[in-house]
């Protein structure tokens, strides 16, 4: 299998994951480090590659044939556009850009030149998120009618002070957390059509909100809830309950989300389900069969990285999150901040009509 040469730009928390990813991979081999601060060049060192501080001085002098954007929100539609431009394949960190017009502009333009492109809502290639999305579609929950989430952590404070942007808008968990929770919620559920939600950002006072609570309607009439905060010393997040990412604690009982239907009820990740049977009626008085669905689990990261890899080499020929999956995720986390603006019901913008102006 023949290894495709991928550059990496953005050397911060996100940008060393993929680095290494990139590095241990046998599909790919790390190319170049994009990143003008000098902190990157004892990075580049480390694994033997060159340090170039812009795209465009990357593409001059050694065109990768793919790159990684890991770099802060504000900078994806720029460095998108680039890529597309010099007619390099690549993933866009989520949010796909911090703006609706620069997502449809840069959608726009990546269908124009058939660009190759992915969006990082690397969740969507999560073995536990495809399990649970058989269970449900499989109808033994029944119709569903109710989505409960949760995504409770704390950051650690150097969190903040190796990245001061994530402390002004654009940089807050609503965007850099909850762009992800929309992904699966949607990818579970179904399209999001409205929103009502409420900030706070009374523990850590930044300019940015530290905990929010969302309720959301979908298209086919499930009722959903959300809490995000990124200062409640809680387990009860993707990263701390999937197992998936080793860097984090885990803890196997937990859970982050619960589906109920008509039937029974999905708890994820731990695959509980509980179920009325067929000889059983639907009763809080009657008795619910129980069992646990097995899952396999592996790092959706690696496996987001090699169907990239596979998209380069033309072994697969669809994005499994394109850039209009990312302007969709855009438009409810937009729907989302309006609402905790006017905490008011904010319905979500019609991608379709958006993109056809």
């Amino acid at each position: 299998m023949k290894q495709v040469k991928i550059a990496v730009a953005g050397a911060g928390l996100i940008g060393k994951t993929h680095i290494k990813l990139v590095s241990e991979n046998n599909q790919s081999t790390l190319s170049a480090i994009v990143d003008p601060f000098p902190s990157a060049q004892a990075i580049a060192n480390e694994y033997g590659v060159k340090v170039y501080s812009s795209l465009e001085e990357l593409f001059a002098q050694d065109k990768p044939d793919g790159v990684i954007l890991a770099t802060p929100n504000k900078l994806h539609a720029i460095q998108a556009h680039e890529c597309i431009q010099a007619g390099v394949p690549a993933i866009v960190e989520k949010p796909v850009t911090d703006s609706i017009d620069d997502a449809i502009e840069l959608f726009k333009h990546a269908k124009r030149e058939e660009t190759k492109m992915l969006v990082g809502h690397h969740r969507a290639y999560s073995p536990l998120l495809e399990k649970a999305k058989s269970i449900i579609d499989s109808g033994e929950l029944g119709k569903t009618v109710s989505i409960m989430g949760c995504a409770m952590f704390y950051k650690p404070d150097d969190y903040y002070d190796e990245g001061p942007w994530r402390k002004v808008k654009g940089g807050g968990p609503i965007l850099i957390n909850m762009i992800h929770e929309i992904g699966n919620l949607r990818h579970l559920v179904g399209d999001i059509v409205g929103v009502q939600a409420l900030n706070s950002n009374a523990t850590r006072e930044f300019e940015v909100e530290d905990t929010t609570v969302i309720s959301l309607r979908f298209t086919n009439g499930t009722l959903g809830s959300f809490l995000l905060s990124d200062s409640s010393a809680s387990p009860r997040s993707w990263e701390q309950t999937s197992q998936e990412n080793k860097s984090y604690a885990t803890y196997e009982t937990e859970d982050c989300y619960h589906v109920a239907g008509t039937k029974g009820s999905l708890s994820i990740p731990t695959m509980q389900i509980k179920t009325f049977q067929n000889e059983v009626t639907p009763s809080w008085w009657n008795a619910m069969e129980e069992r646990q669905e097995e899952v396999t689990r592996e790092d959706p990261l690696k496996r987001q990285l090699e169907h990239f890899c596979a998209l380069i080499r033309g072994d697969e020929n669809t994005p499994r999150v394109s850039v209009y999956d990312g302007l969709q995720n855009l438009l409810v986390v937009d729907a989302i901040i309006k609402a905790t603006e006017t905490e008011a019901y904010v319905s979500v913008q019609d991608v379709s009509v958006l993109i056809d102006k």
